[in-house]
């Protein structure tokens, strides 16, 4: 943690531009200062941080908005694939030992998902983890690097440390659930350790020795926690450990917790300048509006739900109810713009565009075609409401609705989708958002982070 901390002040120049940034470390440090896990028997309350901001305690340097599109554009494709049954394989291997089998690209992780950290081992160390409700299997880097590790923030997680760490075997119930959790079969090594493969849209991967410790929270632990130690591990997690996956899925975090915690986690994604949470069992479940989590057979992991309309300054926007439909819809923490059906994205666009008239265009920035000079905080911005199955409804702020692309132009954050609808986490950002996986349901609150 220390070195996390530290790296903070020598990432930032000292000079007069820099006092707005100097301000915000001194309030990490506090935040830091403050930070303790928080569990009861209700559940598992942890901090989440925005992957750009600089309280984050494993930062992602600072990215031209356009790079952050591409990696986006990679995790949507790879969401396509995925629901058409049409996921290429590229090869992978970790070393002379174990075997080499075809790996199929997932989600780009590198640049939009969320962190925080968890503490893992006997005596337990923290990491800092990306957080991903698109993925399954939660792995991290482990000693000795076979093959590649990247540069994290904190140590590298050490097996030989840990008094309660053990392999999986190849004949293990979690080996062979493998392929469900990461879309890539199991392999063995000459000495029957299973070997699990994680790879992602955008070229990343991670493959190591499928593993059981002990996890833990402040004082709370949950031993036998299985997860990937990575021995090769490429491509784009900044300077995090790896992954925690939040999927429907039996090697996820939220479901190895189930029989202690339920089926139930929450959270409320920041902005560059909070800190937000993830709330793992414990809910108040009476603030949220709810809509079904729909069920879909062409990914039984991923969290599906329905469109049924969107306002704007408080019309509906013209545009038929078969539309909003018109594809599958899911929630996902990772990808930034939101993707609509093509006729429903052009209508809230036109929309927009009506109600913003006084605002002056710019071009289009990549993907997003509908942009204004100015930034969201500065223009004055339409209302946009968007609506789902059972009448859940989220009334979006300004920096709901636009995205600043640069000092000097914003944009619509949303875009036309190709065959899967996504709501991203620009539209989540400052709601508390429930998984009620026990009964299929999605809540949305407009409480904020606190």
């Amino acid at each position: 943690m220390w070195l996390a901390l530290s790296l903070l002040f020598f990432l930032l120049p000292l000079n007069v531009s820099s006092f707005r940034d100097i301000s915000t470390t001194k309030t990490c440090f506090q935040e830091f200062s403050d930070e303790k896990y928080q569990f009861n028997s209700s559940g598992v309350y942890l901090t989440l941080y925005h992957p750009r901001s600089l309280c984050s305690p494993a930062p992602l340097p600072d990215l031209p908005f356009s790079t952050i599109l591409v990696h986006d554009n990679s995790r949507v494709t790879f969401f396509e694939a995925r629901l058409s049954k049409n996921v290429s394989t590229h090869p992978g291997s970790l070393s002379q030992e174990l075997a080499t089998i075809p790996l199929n690209p997932g989600t780009s992780v590198g640049t939009a998902n969320y962190v925080t950290r968890i503490g893992l081992g006997t005596p337990s160390t923290s990491y800092v983890m990306v957080v991903d409700t698109g993925s399954s299997l939660c792995w991290l880097q482990c000693l000795p690097c076979s093959v590649s590790c990247h540069k994290q923030a904190g140590p590298i997680f050490d097996p030989e440390a840990s008094s309660t760490y053990r392999r999986s075997s190849c004949t293990t119930s979690e080996c062979s659930a493998l392929e469900s959790a990461t879309l890539n079969p199991s392999a063995c090594s000459r000495s029957n350790s299973c070997i699990y493969e994680a790879s992602y849209g955008d070229g990343s991967f991670s493959v190591g020795y499928l593993s059981r410790d002990t996890l833990s929270f402040g004082r709370s632990s949950f031993p036998d926690f299985i997860f990937g130690c990575g021995q090769d591990n490429e491509g784009l997690f900044g300077r995090t450990a790896g992954i925690i996956g939040l999927a429907r899925n039996r090697l996820s975090l939220l479901y190895q917790l189930a029989p202690s915690l339920g089926r139930t986690f929450s959270y409320c994604l920041p902005s560059t300048s909070s800190s937000g949470y993830l709330s793992i069992g414990s809910t108040k479940a009476g603030q949220y509006s709810y809509t079904p989590m729909v069920s879909n057979s062409l990914d039984a992991s991923l969290y599906f739900l329905r469109l049924s309309s969107i306002s704007v300054n408080g019309q509906p926007i013209s545009v038929s109810s078969a539309s909003y439909v018109s594809l599958p819809t899911i929630i996902d923490s990772g990808a930034v713009i939101t993707r609509l059906p093509s006729a429903v994205y052009s209508a809230l666009s036109k929309a927009v565009v009506a109600a913003m008239a006084g605002a002056p265009r710019a071009p289009a920035y990549s993907i997003l075609d509908t942009c204004f000079k100015g930034s969201s905080s500065t223009l004055k911005v339409a209302a946009v409401s968007v609506t789902f199955q059972g009448g859940a409804t989220i009334k979006l702020s300004a920096n709901n609705v636009l995205i600043d692309v640069t000092s000097s132009t914003t944009c619509l954050a949303f875009a036309p989708a190709n065959s899967v609808a996504i709501l991203g986490n620009t539209q989540q950002q400052s709601f508390s958002v429930l998984y009620d996986v026990g009964n299929s349901r999605i809540g949305f609150a407009a409480s904020g982070c606190q």
